[in-house]
């Protein structure tokens, strides 16, 4: 069976790097599937699910981000995040929180560097809870 060798780094950690039958995650222009043999791509990635089909056990080991690049080698695949969260460690009721505050933001922008900084905010804590909802729903 060809696996493919995964890496999904943030800024303060590692968080996952292990052998996968399969990666998908929110490419720039929608979602990507990626397979052993994949041709080599680099892009942008969106905030949302990176979903990683586990070699070893099969199971799919679930990570958020929120933004970053995507290298695609034929044999390695490497996410660098701007901020990645395991699924486990989501917390909803933050999120929440940070989506209502972003919303509070947008309504008070004095500028629109504060809007889109806010209006960037909200769609992140917004794909967060998205990516919370297809989680626990496994």
């Amino acid at each position: 069976m060809a696996t493919i060798h995964v890496d999904v780094v943030s800024a303060e950690e590692n968080i996952f790097s292990g052998e996968a039958k399969f990666v998908a995650l929110p490419g720039e222009n929608g979602e990507l599937g990626i397979l052993p043999k994949h041709t080599p791509l680099i892009t942008r990635i969106k905030p949302g699910a990176v979903r990683i089909e586990r070699a070893d056990n099969g199971e799919e080991e679930f990570v958020f981000v929120a933004g970053g690049i995507l290298e695609v080698q034929p044999n390695r695949v490497t996410v660098l995040a701007d901020t990645a969260i395991r699924g486990h460690d989501l917390d909803e009721a933050k999120a929440n929180e940070a989506k209502k505050h972003a919303e509070e933001m947008m309504k008070n922008a004095k500028s629109d560097i504060d809007f889109a900084s806010a209006q960037s905010e909200f769609a992140a804590m917004a794909a967060q809870l998205a990516a919370i909802r297809k989680f626990r729903k496994k």
